[in-house]
C-alpha cells in the first residue's frame, strides 16, 4: 500500500506538468494536418459510422437494444468510452518504453508518463462526450444533473487504467511479447464489452466472461450518466465491489512492479 501512496503523491505533485504536456501532445499530434484538432472529433465519428453500418443497418437491421434509445446513440455512447479506454491503455502501456531515455537521464518520475497518456485520451473523449450530451439534452433522455456522474466515471477509469498501465508498462520492457498479448486482449475486449449489444442479451460462457469484464462496468456507467439516468451509479453492490476489488488488486501489483524495476528498466533493453 505504501507503493500505491507514493505513486499517487507523484501524480498530485506533478499535476501542472501532466496538464501542460497533455495539452502540448494533443496540439502537436495533428499540427501538420489541415484539419488540425478537428481530427479528434472526425476520427471517432468515422469509426462510429462504420460500426453503425455493420452492426446497425447490417447485422441488427437498425434495431436498438432499447426501443426508446436510437441504436446509433446507444452505439456511440458505448463506442466512445471504449475508444478512450483502449487508447489510454495502448499508449500508456508503451509510454515508459517510448521515453525510457528521458526517464533514465533526468530526475523525471516515470509514473507521470502514464497520467499524461491518460489525460491525452481523456481530452479526446471530452469532445465526443459533448456531442452525446447535446443529443441527450435535445432528446430528453436524462436530467442533465446526471452528467455530473461522469466525474465518477473519470475517477474509476483513471484508477483501473493507471493500475493496468503500471503493470503492462513494466512487463512490456521486461518481456517484449506482452505487447502483442495486450493488443490481442484489447481487441477481444471490444467484443466482450456491451458496446453494440446489451447486457443480458448474451448467454452462457460469453455472458459470464463479459460479466467479469471491468471495462463493461466503466462503459455502462458512462452510458448511464448520459442516456439512461437509471440511478446515480450503474450496477449492483456486488458489481461495485468486484470492480474496485480488482482495481485495488491491480494497483497493488502494478505499484510493486513499477517501484521495484523503475530504476532498472534500462538494463533490460
Amino acid at each position: 500500500m505504501n507503493h500505491v501512496i507514493t505513486l499517487f503523491k507523484e501524480q498530485f505533485q506533478n499535476l501542472h506538468l501532466i496538464w501542460k504536456l497533455s495539452i502540448y501532445n494533443v496540439k502537436s499530434e495533428y499540427s501538420n494536418h489541415y484539419l488540425g484538432l478537428f481530427w479528434n472529433i472526425l476520427q471517432p465519428l468515422m469509426q462510429a459510422a462504420i460500426y453503425y453500418l455493420i452492426f446497425g443497418l447490417g447485422l441488427r437491421g437498425a434495431t436498438a437494444p432499447d426501443s426508446e434509445i436510437p441504436f446509433i446513440v446507444y452505439l456511440i455512447s458505448g463506442l466512445f468510452p471504449w475508444l478512450f479506454i483502449s487508447q489510454a491503455i495502448n499508449i500508456g502501456s508503451n509510454a515508459i518504453y517510448a521515453q525510457l531515455g528521458l526517464v533514465t537521464k533526468m530526475r523525471f518520475p516515470s509514473s507521470v508518463l502514464l497520467s499524461i497518456s491518460f489525460t491525452n485520451s481523456l481530452i479526446n473523449l471530452a469532445f465526443m462526450t459533448l456531442i452525446i450530451m447535446l443529443i441527450s439534452v435535445f432528446s430528453g433522455f436524462v436530467n442533465p444533473m446526471y452528467f455530473f456522474m461522469l466525474i465518477y466515471f473519470v475517477i474509476a477509469s483513471f484508477a483501473l487504467i493507471f493500475a493496468i498501465n503500471l503493470i503492462m508498462s513494466t512487463l512490456i520492457i521486461l518481456v517484449r511479447d506482452f505487447r502483442n498479448v495486450l493488443q490481442n486482449v484489447i481487441r477481444m475486449g471490444f467484443f466482450l464489452t456491451p458496446i453494440f449489444w446489451q447486457p443480458g442479451e448474451r448467454g452462457g460462457l460469453l455472458q459470464m466472461i463479459s460479466d467479469l469484464n471491468p471495462f463493461a462496468y466503466l462503459v455502462q456507467n458512462f452510458r448511464n450518466a448520459l442516456i439512461y439516468g437509471d440511478g446515480l451509479f450503474y450496477g449492483t453492490m456486488e458489481q461495485h465491489f468486484y470492480f474496485w476489488a480488482i482495481t485495488i488488486a491491480f494497483l497493488l501489483i502494478g505499484s510493486y512492479l513499477h517501484i521495484k524495476f523503475r530504476y532498472k528498466l534500462i538494463d533490460y533493453l
